[in-house]
């Protein structure tokens, strides 16, 4: 399955200027929005082959870390617009 990389300004488009903002006051944040980035990155290098292959249970560890991330990413996100 090819896999395209999915950059937290294409998830949230409409907040793309309140995550600069974050990433550079938020320190928090700025490590959620890095670990979304690598795990993105490691699961689209795996599944496009750029990477070695990972096994079955790896890679669906991997997602179900990203979605979390992704999870808390949009938690911190709703409270600043609040």
């Amino acid at each position: 399955m090819s896999h395209l990389p999915a950059d937290l300004h294409d998830v949230f488009p409409q907040d793309a200027e309140l995550m600069r903002e974050l990433k550079g006051r938020d320190r928090h944040f700025a490590t959620l929005a890095d670990r979304y980035a690598a795990l993105d990155d490691e699961i689209r290098r795996a599944e496009t082959g750029a990477a070695p292959a990972m096994d079955d249970n790896h890679a669906e560890e991997l997602k179900k870390e990203r979605l979390a991330v992704l999870d808390q990413i949009a938690a911190v996100l709703e409270g600043e617009r609040a």
